[in-house]
């Protein structure tokens, strides 16, 4: 199985998006800053996850994401998740 992950940053207006097998490992990564795209903005949460049969697939769902109508998306995400926390 692959995931393709949305994460918030709790600190800064930021998100990142990415693709892996194992969800739970790869945020301990990024709240390490074993990322470098990702370590400036620590502490992560995930606020979106979605499960794929392959990696093309999921790497296809991340290219979309990471997309100008993805960005919306996730946008519209975030909205959610800040009214909810």
């Amino acid at each position: 199985m692959y995931f393709v992950y949305i994460l918030h940053s709790t600190s800064f207006k930021h998100t990142y998006t990415g693709m892996t097998q194992d969800v739970d490992k790869r945020l301990f990564q990024h709240n390490l800053g074993q990322n470098k795209s990702t370590k400036a903005y620590t502490p992560w949460v995930i606020i979106h996850v979605e499960e794929f049969n392959t990696r093309d697939q999921a790497r296809k769902r991340e290219k979309y994401l990471k997309s100008g109508v993805g960005r919306e998306f996730i946008s519209d995400l975030l909205t959610s998740f800040n009214k909810a926390t």
